[in-house]
């Protein structure tokens, strides 16, 4: 099981947590094979050019969907080398402020936005990436001007935020919850069609107004192009059977991640409409091919 990021991440946890389950399940032990680099393409193109046995598969986050609207040279064709197997799960996004930030919710944050043209600064995990592209689509569709500041990780970001250097994160519900909760960070909306459970008292940006405004990061089970429809269907079957497990949905809905089983089809169309929808993102804010 190729890992596209580094150990220590929600892809590594869930691919690992999922592994665990799938060996003990169909008898075969499953490796997790952590290849991280430039946005999990690194390990994207090494599982495109594994053999399709049923014995190599990878699990991506919407850099499949974003990556080809970003970089010139993949090493890999997301359409044509891979093929789907099943949805995974999904963690929600949260916009945080600074406590100093004179905004208590979402419609004060983009009301301050307006009234100070390209005052706010705004912290993400480096150009193109999801919580750089959520901020990116705040604008678009508010038509409001801030200053985007990239650091070497949305981490890096959420601590530069604490220390006061930027105004604005938007980052993973599970590893900013201990600054909220601790109100080093406030937090603002979160960007999700539904409130999470972690923090039932946020709002969503629906209710907030902004409905459009929304960036989920989830995740895929993907093999090599070439694998057997019967293959496709029985790793689908058993990799739904280990996320619907109670031990599974516990393990995971405690660290903030919610399990989001689906079909090869499912997974398919989320990648495809993901696509076009990052492409729109990516053309309206400027960025270009690298």
């Amino acid at each position: 099981m190729l890992l596209p990021f580094p150990a220590g991440g929600p892809s590594d946890i869930i691919g690992r947590a999922l592994g665990q389950r799938l060996s003990e399940q169909m008898g075969e032990s499953v490796v997790p094979d952590n290849r991280g680099g430039a946005g999990g393409n690194v390990g994207l193109s090494v599982a495109a050019k594994m053999a399709p046995d049923g014995y190599n598969i990878v699990v991506a986050t919407p850099g499949i969907a974003l990556s080809p609207s970003l970089y010139e040279n993949l090493g890999y064709d997301p359409k044509e080398d891979l093929v789907s197997i099943a949805r995974l799960a999904a963690i929600e996004n949260v916009l945080v402020v600074h406590p100093s930030v004179p905004a208590r919710n979402l419609r004060e944050f983009v009301k301050l936005a307006r009234t100070h043209p390209g005052t706010l600064n705004y912290g993400s995990g480096g150009a193109g990436t999801t919580n750089h592209l959520a901020n990116e689509l705040l604008k678009t569709l508010q038509n409001i001007d801030m200053v985007h500041v990239p650091y070497k990780g949305a981490t890096l970001a959420a601590v530069a935020l604490i220390g006061g250097e930027i105004d604005e994160v938007i980052v993973s519900v599970p590893s900013s919850l201990p600054f909220i909760r601790s109100g080093k960070l406030r937090a603002l909306a979160v960007l999700s069609e539904k409130r999470v459970a972690p923090l039932p008292e946020v709002p969503t940006s629906s209710e907030a107004g902004i409905p459009e405004f929304k960036m989920s990061i989830w995740y895929g089970l993907l093999a090599p192009r070439g694998l057997s429809n019967e293959l496709v269907q029985r790793l689908n079957q058993e990799t739904v059977k280990a996320l619907n497990t109670t031990e599974l949905r516990d393990q995971f809905t405690k660290q903030g991640i919610e399990p989001w089983p689906g079909t090869p089809a499912d997974l398919e169309t989320l990648i495809r409409s993901e696509t076009v929808r990052f492409a729109a993102i990516v053309k309206k804010a400027g960025l270009k091919k690298r």
